[in-house]
Order: structure tokens, then C-alpha cells, then sequence
């Protein structure tokens, strides 16, 4: 892999400071601007750890065919790497995500199957699809990223070195939701081990179980959420890996206020997930205010792969969600 291939150069994104948030606050709000990969999102990490992991333990050769389910961000980061490597890749989605994430696996050549969106417990769920189409297809793989712990591997090994050598080995706040948990579990871990005076919190929107877990050690919620890829009602072996120390629960309303804020006082066009994350680190900062506390958190993906939702008037009256940035005064 030589310095200028495209999976290379996945990672070493920015860190940007989030200077109107800041002054509100008194602290230092910095996000990770994982949305400038290659592929567009955080998940390119994900992708390349498994699927080079993979090729280390002989599991991957030219012509293999990848099996991933996913909500979108992972499987394009597959589809991608996948056109480098000689491999082809079939992606299972829910039939509910953004219509940008479907255009843009086709558009890498990917096969898309769409499912319809189902409780886990269910065998037609997206992930249970992937790995039973896997397990019929001769040489195949199935990237497990839930389970597969080369996703937390990738960003205790890249993302968590970036951030803390960004930072100037000064961070006093990490915060981030969870989906699969590989970000949050590998950035937790090499954090705790520079300091363990680094306070990490999860963020989760209504709809999934971890925020009631960590409060309660019962998997339950309430309500729903818009996001994508983020929020899960079980514990996978990366989350499991995580070291949290403290839960907040973001609603939609306040997700999507903070995703507007950003863009219009900020300049960063963020999605939906990322929006979430910021809101946290937000409250966070307004608990320490004007201590000059050091928080950052993860940009996982662009607005832009949501835009045909998130800027859509008239999608945003049907789910009843108006953007107030009255509430980060």
C-alpha cells in the first residue's frame, strides 16, 4: 500500500474547533472531522481494519466477495475499498435510510439488497441477511462489524492516537454515540491509558437501550429517532470493550437544532449523528462553563448524505422536528 493509494489515505482527519460553541461555553469544543475520508464518513476506518485484518489472516483473495449489513456509511466504505482491492461486495440496508447512501453504493458498483426494517430478534433483520447470504455464497466474507473486533482495533490504533497527538495530549472531555461501538470502545481505551482523568460519554438518542443500560444495566427506551447508524438495543463485543463513565440521552429536536446551528454558525454541514455527538459535548460544556475544558467529539459523516431529509421542508413537518437554535442560547 503506498502513500498515495486510497486506502492510505483514510484517517489523519482534521481536528476543528468549534469556535461559536466555544465562546458560548467558556470551554474548548473540538470535533473530529471524520466526514473528509475518502469515503465520506468515520467508517472508513471500520472498513479498512476488517478488511485488512482480513487479508493479514489469509481470509480475503482477489475475487472473494464481501458480505456486510450495514445502515449505509460501512457498507460504502467497503463498496469503496472493495473497487481497490479486487473484491466484490454485496450490502444489505434497511429500506428506511437516506436515499443519498443507496445512489452512492451504486454508484461504487456495489450489490444493494434492502430489507425492511425489523427488531433484531427477527431473521430477516439487515444483519442476520448478510451473514446467512454469506454463508451460501462460496468464497466469501462476512465483515461481522458488531461482533468483529478489528473495528475497535483500527480506531484504538488511528483515532485515538490522532485525537490525543491533536490535542496536545491535553483532553479533559471525549464524547460519542455508539452504533456498533468500535469508535467509542478503541477511542475510549488508548484515551484512558494516556489519562485517566479523561472523562468519556456516551451519547444516545431515544429509541436505543444503551443510555437506560448504563444507568440501570437494563437494555430498554422509550420513543424514536431519526438518526441513522447510531443507537442499538443489545450489547455488541466493541461496546462491551468501551469505558464509559457517564450517559446523556439527545432528542431529535435538539439533534436537529444543533445540526442547523452548525451550519449556519459554524460553516460544518454535519449529519445527523455528529449533530447528536455536538449537542452533548455542548451540554457538557455549559456544565463546566468558563472552566476552559477541553472536549472533543467525533463528525462522523456529512449532512450532505442526508440533505434530501434533513434540508427538506416538508420531511421535516412530517416528523414534526423544527430546528430552534434558541435552545443553545
Amino acid at each position: 500500500m503506498t502513500s498515495h493509494s486510497l486506502a492510505h489515505n483514510i484517517g489523519n482527519t482534521p481536528l476543528i474547533e468549534l469556535v461559536h460553541l466555544s465562546r458560548l461555553t467558556g470551554c474548548q469544543i473540538f470535533g473530529k472531522a471524520e466526514f473528509l475520508n475518502p469515503g465520506g464518513s468515520i467508517k472508513d476506518r471500520t472498513a479498512l481494519g476488517m478488511l485488512q485484518a482480513a487479508q493479514a489472516r489469509g481470509e480475503l483473495k482477489e475475487g472473494t466477495e464481501v458480505f456486510e449489513g450495514t445502515a449505509g456509511n460501512t457498507g460504502i466504505g467497503i463498496a469503496m475499498l472493495a473497487s481497490q482491492f479486487n473484491y466484490k461486495c454485496t450490502i444489505v440496508m434497511p429500506d428506511n435510510q437516506a436515499q443519498e447512501k443507496y445512489e452512492t453504493l451504486k454508484a461504487l458498483g456495489a450489490r444493494l439488497i434492502k430489507v425492511a426494517p425489523v427488531p433484531f430478534a427477527n431473521p430477516n433483520h439487515f444483519y442476520h441477511t448478510a451473514k446467512s447470504l454469506a454463508a451460501q455464497t462460496p468464497n466469501s466474507f462476512w465483515c461481522n462489524q458488531f461482533e468483529n473486533l478489528d473495528n475497535y482495533s483500527i480506531h484504538y490504533r488511528t483515532t485515538g492516537p490522532e485525537i490525543w497527538q491533536q490535542m496536545e495530549n491535553k483532553v479533559d472531555h471525549f464524547v460519542a454515540s455508539s452504533g456498533t461501538g468500535g469508535s467509542l470502545a478503541g477511542i475510549s481505551n488508548y484515551l484512558k491509558e494516556k489519562s485517566k482523568d479523561i472523562q468519556v460519554t456516551l451519547v444516545d438518542p431515544f429509541g436505543s437501550g444503551l443510555y437506560e443500560h448504563f444507568h440501570t444495566g437494563e437494555i430498554k427506551t422509550e420513543g424514536s429517532s431519526i438518526t441513522e447508524g447510531i443507537g442499538i438495543m443489545r450489547l455488541t463485543e466493541n461496546y462491551k470493550k468501551a469505558k464509559v463513565d457517564q450517559a446523556l440521552r439527545v432528542s431529535d429536536t435538539e439533534m436537529i437544532s444543533m445540526l442547523y446551528y452548525l451550519s449556519q454558525k459554524e460553516g460544518i454541514l454535519v449529519g445527523t449523528s455528529a449533530a447528536l455527538n455536538v449537542f452533548a459535548a455542548f451540554q457538557i460544556a455549559k456544565q463546566y462553563k468558563n472552566s476552559g475544558r477541553r472536549i472533543v467529539t467525533l463528525l462522523c459523516d456529512s449532512a450532505l448524505r442526508y440533505q434530501s431529509k434533513i434540508f427538506n421542508p416538508q420531511w421535516l413537518n412530517e416528523k414534526k422536528l423544527h430546528p430552534d437554535l434558541n435552545l443553545l442560547n
